[in-house]
């Protein structure tokens, strides 16, 4: 196959396809004796993994991350290796997903949930079952998302509602809400006249109207990438 009609069947320019190339994302091109590069079937599998992989244009740095380690391995023919990150990449987009989905069933439900547990939850243990770093978290404190009492050591001590606050939190940030933003946004809710806390306000109708919308987005263009990725997996099977 010639640039051109590679660059047609992948539906991109023809200078995509060369700076593929030229970044490692498809494997070196053979010349001919004229000087025209030769694609093979495998370029054209390789150039469909990467357009899969980069579909999504909402994904975060950390997707961006894994989706681009997939399409590297990929363009070195290491067909296995990538396999198996493309796995664990739909496995990410899923726990994403059921995060998103809790948040919002947090938030259209939160008259109706009842706190019945008075444990207290480690650092450690919130990092676990938010999936999420220490050092988030305690980005997002020193940021002042949200504030945490401590025992007689020091120590933070989690509550449920700091759970239901750190979902919240959470999905925005996937939904690429800034710190910034985030952090103005709960400002705001904290000088409504007898809030005590931001869970009052989750429940007005604009929060939530504003909330599900922004969610919404982000579930939709997570099953698209689940989707994508799903596809690449066939392929990369396809081709083994």
């Amino acid at each position: 196959m010639r640039t051109n009609e590679i660059a047609k069947l992948t539906n991109v320019h023809p200078n995509t396809v060369r700076l593929y190339e030229e970044w490692g994302y498809i494997s070196s091109v053979p010349r001919q004796a004229n000087g025209y590069r030769n694609y093979s079937e495998m370029h054209l599998l390789q150039m469909q993994i990467a357009r899969l992989a980069f579909k999504q244009e909402f994904i975060q740095n950390n997707l961006r991350k894994m989706a681009t380690r997939i399409v590297q391995l990929s363009g070195k023919e290491k067909f296995s290796e990538a396999l198996e990150e493309a796995k664990n990449y739909l496995s990410f987009l899923n726990n994403e997903h059921s995060y998103t989905i809790k948040a919002v069933h947090l938030v259209q439900n939160f008259l109706h949930i009842q706190l019945t547990t008075d444990y207290n939850y480690t650092h450690k243990e919130i990092a676990q079952k938010l999936q999420l770093s220490e050092e988030t978290l305690r980005n997002w404190e020193r940021n002042g998302l949200y504030s945490i009492k401590r025992d007689a050591q020091n120590r933070r001590q989690y509550t449920e509602a700091d759970i239901q606050t750190l979902y919240i939190i959470r999905t925005l940030r996937s939904a690429h809400f800034s710190i910034a933003s985030i952090y103005q946004f709960l400002q705001s809710i904290h000088k409504v006249e007898d809030v005590q806390d931001i869970h009052t306000l989750l429940n007005t109708p604009k929060f939530v109207d504003d909330f599900l919308h922004v969610t919404d987005e982000l579930e939709i263009n997570l099953k698209k990438a689940m989707k994508d990725v799903k596809s690449i997996i066939t392929l990369i099977q396809s081709h083994k």
